[in-house]
């Protein structure tokens, strides 16, 4: 959990740093960021590719500035926070991937050379759940193969509970950018009214900026729902996966364990 905390930190101050440059670059360039590229430009030079790529980095800026500190840095602040821990997830899911067939070879070896011992020190030198399940069974086989199975049962759950960890908060940032970006549409829009209420005529110029506002911050928060729902299926298909061979490899291990008891 302090590692993650780590993670969040780090990252909520590289994007607050890029998010003030960003800023501050809005406020020295006003409203030169965007350049308009005649038609007629001659696009068959080489060096116009790494200016393309520039342009479109100060078009980004400049979007996000227009979309208003408030709402467009809460909604940067949901990306942030939410793939810090979506990448957790999937560092600490794939570290607790293991090959299931190779290990319960290693057990059933154990067991016939060494006995339930050999297993158990098999297990503990093995990370992932499935080996943590197997070492609980195996600690408890000389309380009786019907005990084995229970606490492979029970202790299954809890490390179903340790890999279902902190995606809770993953939907809840899922949830909150769209959010975010509703709310600065209906912000944006209360502010063109009100201009229009103040200036007692309808004008285009006068309801634009506040239309804007309410667009890209509407955008924003779609985006970054976007990409934290793929990152959170994906940890989903991934818990899947293990939760399945954590099933299959439990049933193995009760049969090697009735099979071990059988030949003693």
């Amino acid at each position: 959990m302090k590692k993650l905390f780590a993670l969040v930190a780090v990252i909520a101050m590289l994007g607050f740093g890029a998010y003030q440059n960003a800023f501050a670059l809005g406020e020295s360039g006003g409203t030169s960021n965007f350049e308009i590229v005649s038609p007629t430009q001659d696009t068959g030079d080489v060096s116009s590719q790494p200016e393309e790529g520039q342009e479109i980095h100060k078009q980004i800026k400049a979007k996000f500035i227009e979309g208003g500190a408030q709402f467009m840095g809460a909604v940067l602040l949901t990306l942030i926070f939410g793939l810090a821990l979506a990448i957790e997830r999937i560092i600490y899911l794939n570290l607790a991937t293991t090959n299931t067939d190779k290990l319960l070879k290693k057990v059933e070896d154990a067991l016939e050379e060494g006995g339930v011992e050999a297993a158990k020190e098999v297990c503990r030198n093995t990370r992932g759940p499935v080996a943590s399940i197997f070492y609980q069974g195996l600690d408890r086989y000389d309380e009786g193969i019907e005990q084995a199975e229970k606490s492979v049962l029970a202790y299954g759950s809890v490390q179903m509970g340790l890999l279902e960890k902190n995606l809770s908060w993953i939907a809840l940032f899922i949830a909150i950018a769209p959010m975010l970006g509703f709310m600065g549409t209906v912000i944006g829009m209360i502010d063109a009214f009100d201009k229009i209420r103040i200036a007692g005529t309808v004008s285009a110029q006068l309801v634009a900026g506040g239309i804007q506002i309410a667009l890209i911050t509407t955008v924003s928060g779609l985006i970054v729902a976007v990409i934290l729902q793929i990152f959170y299926n994906y940890i989903l298909s991934k818990i899947d996966g293990l939760v399945n061979s954590m099933e299959d490899s439990s049933i193995s291990l009760i049969d090697l364990l009735v099979k071990y008891n059988v030949k003693k």
